[in-house]
């Protein structure tokens, strides 16, 4: 990756990696929406919203267990396989490095030539 933000080459592979950070997020916000249901259910004395908790924390659950087997799938996760798991951690952190490293404010804002064709006629 060069520092050119605006250079087309930064752009591949980019919508797999904005899909699996974006799956990683839905799933540490599901583990956080299980985690809160269950605390809140453990803190409820009423019998109708327990069971109303109770419902929402197999939901829950389920979605988690649901991003899981899809991220596993697609090989974003690998949550038996520590090694592995490190290694895609280790490439995440090294993206994120170089993008927060990446002069977004360039003085050359010029695209002239960049690419192969020239946009369409009108």
């Amino acid at each position: 990756m060069n520092q050119d933000y605006l250079d087309p080459i930064n752009a591949l592979n980019m919508p797999e990696l904005a899909d699996m950070t974006f799956a990683m997020d839905f799933l540490v916000r599901a583990k956080e929406g299980v985690r809160n249901t269950a605390v809140a259910l453990t803190e409820t004395t009423t019998p109708q919203l327990r069971a109303a908790l109770r419902k929402q924390l197999f939901q829950g659950i389920a979605m988690h267990q649901e991003i899981t087997e899809l991220m596993v799938q697609k090989k974003w996760f690998h949550p038996h396989d520590l090694s592995e798991q490190y290694q895609l951690d280790q490439l995440s952190a090294k993206n994120t490095n170089m993008i927060g490293n990446m002069n977004l404010f360039p003085v050359d804002t010029n695209r002239k030539g960049m690419f192969d064709r020239t946009p369409d006629e009108q």
